[in-house]
């Protein structure tokens, strides 16, 4: 029975408390999409990670629905307590509250699905991504609400065929995956590491940037590496009402994340009428800075979401390719 897992991450510092919008979410850009009035309303974000501690003061607003798919707590489906810290780590990123404390995400009216399909000790096997996905594609909110993002900082070394088709089913339904790339790597640019699902070509694979913007040492690269985002040095919603900063591409995932939510919302307010999944992908690599890098290490370059934020083009599903 194949296995995935958290790819490892390091954890630098826990802390108490603070109040700061995060270096990472300043970088990407996302304060310019704040004041224009995008915050991420509307979009449903599916976190498939280790759970959430859905008590944390950030976060408890966030959450729309949860589903546990692993043995945790007797596999009872609505428990989705985070005995690890590294999925609730991953939310706040993505949408913490603004609520003048502690810390802000990307997108921070966005929702999120929380889909517990790692256990607290960092590992699940692979039919539990599967179905993961699966449910994340049919899923409806209490308002027809469903899912537009499944982001996913977790992999393993095997190529699975039935996890494969699940992503490329979601696909097909306009949903946007976005996976990190894993973090095997050697610092030589001219290697290939892979982690699945973030190596299937189909998905938004995410490598990480310090936050001078140099690829991290430990960031995979290979030829179907989409684009980078700061994950070294990441402070976000931590376990018990706390917050902590940690480093891997599981940190950098959830910036993207997020930004697809503020992107889907800014574009489809103005072309209204929904885009398809080949159109968010095309507007999000337009909002991508070369680094001057190799492409095997940041693809098509830093996430900036203030590039292109309110332009007027429509979007072209042959803008970017996959």
């Amino acid at each position: 029975m194949s296995k995935v897992g958290l790819i490892p991450y390091t954890i630098q510092s826990v802390l108490k408390d603070t109040k700061i919008i995060p270096p990472g979410i300043k970088l990407v850009g996302a304060p310019t999409a704040w004041e224009q009035g995008y915050f991420g309303n509307g979009n449903v974000i599916a976190v498939l990670d280790t759970g959430c501690d859905s008590n944390h003061f950030e976060l408890q607003n966030q959450i729309i629905d949860v589903y546990n798919f692993t043995t945790d707590d007797k596999g009872d489906p609505k428990n989705i307590k985070d005995y690890n810290g590294h999925g609730t780590h991953v939310c706040g990123t993505i949408c913490a509250e603004e609520n003048d404390r502690g810390v802000i995400g990307v997108a921070p009216k966005a929702k999120l699905l929380v889909l517990k399909v790692l256990s607290g000790k960092g590992y699940g096997e692979t039919k539990w991504v599967t179905d993961g996905i699966r449910y994340a594609a049919k899923w409806r909110g209490p308002n027809g609400e469903r899912v537009r993002v499944i982001s996913m900082s977790l992999g393993g070394s095997e190529d699975n065929p039935e996890l494969h088709k699940a992503v490329q089913e979601a696909i097909s339904q306009d949903i946007l995956i976005v996976c990190a790339a894993g973090n095997e790597g050697d610092g030589n640019h001219e290697t290939d590491e892979f982690a699945y699902p973030g190596a299937y070509p189909e998905v938004v694979q995410v490598g990480s940037v310090n936050l001078q913007k140099e690829i991290s040492t430990f960031s995979n690269t290979n030829k179907v590496i989409d684009l980078v985002a700061p994950g070294e040095e990441i402070v976000s919603t931590y376990l018990n009402n706390e917050f902590a900063v940690l480093s891997g591409t599981s940190m950098a995932t959830p910036h993207v994340s997020g930004a697809v939510a503020l992107i889907i919302e800014q574009c489809e307010k103005e072309f209204d009428r929904p885009l398809t999944e080949a159109e968010i992908y095309a507007q999000l690599i337009k909002r991508t800075i070369s680094l001057n890098f190799s492409r095997s290490s940041q693809g098509n370059g830093m996430l900036n979401i203030a590039l292109d934020f309110g332009s007027q083009s429509e979007p072209l599903q042959t803008a970017a390719t996959k």
